[in-house]
C-alpha cells in the first residue's frame, strides 16, 4: 500500500474528518461545494473520477485485447497527440515505465515544434505506428492541427485506407473528433466519461489505453488504485489523501503557498502530472498554490518561508544514483516542512493518482475554490483564436540585436507596468527588478527542449533568477502550461512574474486549410495571447520572439538575462 511519511499532523485534517468531506466526495455528493451556486453546478457535472477503480466505465478487457491484438499485427510504435489532462497521465505512465518497458515505444506530441514534430516522425515508421488522437471536447486547436501535419507526413507513404487505420480517438460521446473517426472508418474509437474533467482522468481510458499499449498489467495497476481508493474515501485522519490535504492547506495558510516537488530522474514525469492538477484546480479566484517542479535542492538549503517540500523515492536499480539523490536531500534546510512519499513500481502510480486526486479535491473544500474548472483556460483559448482571426498586437518594441549580438529582428510585448521601457533591456530591467520576497518567477518558453544547447540555455536563466532572488521558479512548456500552470499565472494570487519567449521557425510546417497557416504561426499566436491575458489581470509580464530558436540564439537570450539580472543585483546592493 501507499508509502507516506508525514512528520505531524496538521489541523485541517481534523475538519475534514468532522465535515466528512471523504466519503461525501466518494458519494458524488456536490454540496461538499455549496460555497459557491456555481462550484456546486460545477461539481455535480465533474465528480465522476471519484470511483473510477470501483466502477470503471470501460471494461478492461476491450482495452486489454486491443493492445493485445495491436502488438500481434506487428505495430511497435504510438504517437499519443493531445494536450494537458488528455495527455499528461498517459507521458507519466509510460516515461515511468520506459526503463521496464516490454510493450511498444511510446511518445507524446503536445507541442506546436515542427522540431518536436520531425524528430518523431524521423523516430517511428508509419506503417508499424498507431496514432492516438486524445481530446475529450474533441476541438481543442493543438491537437487538431498536429494531426493534420501528422496525417499529411503519413499520407506520404501509406494509402488513405492505409493511414486511417493507424487512427484511433479516445473522445467524449458526441464530440466533432469521435463523428470525424466514425465517419473515416478509423481504426478504433475509445469513448471517454463525460463527468471525468481532463485532469481527473488518469484511470479513465485516457491514461489506461496507452497503459496497455506500453504492456503494463492494468489488473495490477488497477488493484492497487482501488486499495486507495477504499482509504482515500474514510472519514479518518488516518487517510492519506486528508493527510496530503492537511499538509498542503495548513502550510498555505502559514504563508506557504508554494511546494517543491524532489525526486530522482525517473519520478519527474509524475512532477508534471502532479503540477497540472493542483495548478489547474486550485489555482483562480486569486487564490492557489503553486508546484514547482524540477527544482536544485541547493536553492532549498536555506528556508525561503515560503515553500514546503514533497519527496518522492523512486525506484532506481543503480546505488549510485540512488546515494547522489540522498546526498541531495541532505541540503534541504530541515525547518522546510516535508512530506515523504516511495513509488517501487509503475502499478504503484495508480495509488498515487487517486490520492492526489482526493487530495486536491480536499483542498479544494477547504480554500472555498472549485477544483473541477479553469475558466482562465477558456479565456486564453479565445484570445488565441481570435489573434489567428484578427491578426496579434503590434510589438511594443523592435529591436535587431540582442546584447550586442546582430541576430535580426527581436519583438517585445510589454505589460502596462512596463510601457515606459524604451529598450528591450530596459523592460528586463523592470521586470527582474520586480521580482520581490514571495513572488514567483515563470520562464513561459514556446520553444523545442530538445537539440544542443536549448534547454540548458533556458535552465540558466531560470536557475538564475531563483539563485539571485532566492525564489520560486519555473520552466514551462508552451502551449502544455497554458493548460496547467497556466490557470494559476492568471486566476492565482499576483505573485508571479512572467518572460514569455516565442521563435520564429527556421523550417516551419504549414498546415493546409486550418485556422492557423502553420504549426510555427500557431506557437506565436499562443504566446501573444498568454502576454495580452496575463497583462490584462495586471500580471508583470513580457513577451520576446525571438528570430529563430536555435541553440546559440537562446544562449545569447540567457547571456542577456544573466547581465541584466546582475545589474538588477548590483542596483539594489548600492
Amino acid at each position: 500500500m501507499l508509502s507516506t511519511e508525514l512528520e505531524r499532523l496538521y489541523p485541517s485534517g481534523k475538519t475534514l474528518v468532522k465535515d466528512r468531506v471523504a466519503s461525501r466526495v466518494h458519494a458524488r455528493d456536490a454540496s461538499v461545494y455549496a460555497f459557491s451556486d456555481e462550484a456546486a453546478r460545477c461539481a455535480e457535472q465533474f465528480m465522476g473520477w471519484v470511483d473510477l477503480a470501483s466502477n470503471p466505465p470501460l471494461p478492461f478487457e476491450r482495452i486489454v485485447s486491443f493492445a493485445r491484438e495491436a502488438r500481434a499485427e506487428g505495430f511497435t510504435d504510438v504517437v499519443l497527440i493531445g494536450q494537458g489532462g488528455s495527455t499528461q497521465a498517459a507521458m507519466t505512465i509510460t516515461k515511468y515505465n520506459k526503463l521496464d518497458a516490454s510493450g511498444m515505444r511510446f511518445r507524446v506530441l503536445d507541442s506546436d515544434s515542427p522540431v518536436r514534430l520531425r524528430e518523431v516522425l524521423h523516430a517511428v515508421d508509419p506503417a508499424t505506428t498507431l496514432v492516438l488522437i486524445a481530446s475529450k471536447s474533441g476541438g481543442t486547436v493543438e491537437p487538431r492541427l498536429m494531426l493534420s501535419a501528422v496525417r499529411a507526413a503519413f499520407g506520404e507513404v501509406l494509402s488513405s485506407e492505409q493511414l486511417v487505420r493507424r487512427l484511433v480517438a479516445i473522445t467524449d460521446p458526441g464530440s466533432d473528433l469521435e463523428a470525424q473517426a466514425k465517419a473515416e472508418g478509423w481504426r478504433a474509437v475509445f469513448s471517454g466519461e463525460p463527468s471525468v474533467g481532463g485532469r481527473y482522468s488518469a484511470l479513465s481510458v485516457f491514461g489506461l489505453l496507452p497503459a496497455a499499449l506500453v504492456g503494463i498489467d492494468l489488473e495490477a495497476m488497477m488493484a492497487r488504485a482501488l486499495e486507495a481508493e477504499r482509504a482515500c474515501s474514510q472519514d479518518s485522519i488516518d487517510n492519506p489523501a486528508i493527510c496530503l490535504a492537511a499538509f498542503l492547506y495548513d502550510n498555505y495558510l502559514n504563508g506557504r503557498n508554494k511546494f517543491s516537488v524532489l525526486t530522482q530522474k525517473r519520478g519527474r514525469v509524475l512532477g508534471l502530472w502532479i503540477e497540472q492538477l493542483v495548478a489547474e484546480s486550485l489555482g483562480k479566484g486569486g487564490h492557489g498554490i503553486l508546484p514547482n517542479i524540477e527544482v536544485d535542492s541547493l536553492l532549498l538549503s536555506s528556508d525561503p518561508g515560503d515553500r514546503c517540500v514533497v519527496m518522492y523515492q523512486t525506484k532506481n536499480d543503480s546505488w549510485d544514483e540512488m546515494r547522489n539523490f540522498e546526498m541531495s536531500l541532505s541540503y534541504v534546510d530541515p525547518l522546510i516542512p516535508r512530506m515523504n512519499y516511495r513509488i517501487e513500481s509503475v502499478e504503484e502510480l495508480a495509488e498515487h493518482f487517486v490520492v492526489w486526486e482526493y487530495a486536491v479535491a480536499f483542498c479544494g473544500y477547504l480554500m472555498q475554490v472549485c477544483p473541477f474548472d479553469q475558466p482562465d483556460v477558456a479565456a486564453a483559448k479565445a484570445e488565441v483564436l481570435s489573434i489567428l482571426r484578427d491578426g496579434a498586437p503590434e510589438p511594443c518594441l523592435v529591436e535587431s540585436s540582442l546584447g550586442g549580438w546582430q541576430m535580426g529582428e527581436v519583438e517585445a510585448r510589454l505589460a502596462p507596468c512596463f510601457a515606459g521601457a524604451g529598450t528591450i533591456r530596459e523592460a528586463l530591467r523592470q521586470l527582474l527588478g520586480s521580482i520581490r520576497p514571495g513572488d514567483f518567477f515563470a520562464l513561459n518558453a514556446f520553444l523545442p527542449f530538445t537539440g544542443e544547447g536549448r534547454r540548458e540555455a533556458l535552465e540558466v536563466i531560470r536557475h538564475g533568477v531563483a539563485e539571485r532572488f532566492g525564489v520560486a521558479a519555473c520552466l514551462e512548456v508552451g502551449p502544455r502550461y497554458l493548460h496547467s500552470t497556466g490557470q494559476l499565472q492568471k486566476g492565482g494570487p499576483n505573485d508571479g512574474v512572467f518572460l514569455i519567449v516565442s521563435a520564429d521557425e527556421l523550417k516551419d510546417v504549414p498546415l493546409e486549410g486550418e485556422v492557423a497557416p502553420s504549426l510555427g504561426a500557431l506557437a506565436k499566436a499562443q504566446a501573444i495571447g498568454d502576454q495580452v491575458i496575463l497583462a490584462q489581470r495586471g500580471r508583470r509580464a513580457v513577451h520576446l520572439h525571438v528570430p529563430d530558436n536555435s541553440g546559440v540564439t537562446l544562449r545569447a537570450l540567457a547571456s542577456e538575462v544573466m547581465s541584466v539580472l546582475a545589474e538588477v543585483e548590483g542596483r539594489a546592493q548600492a
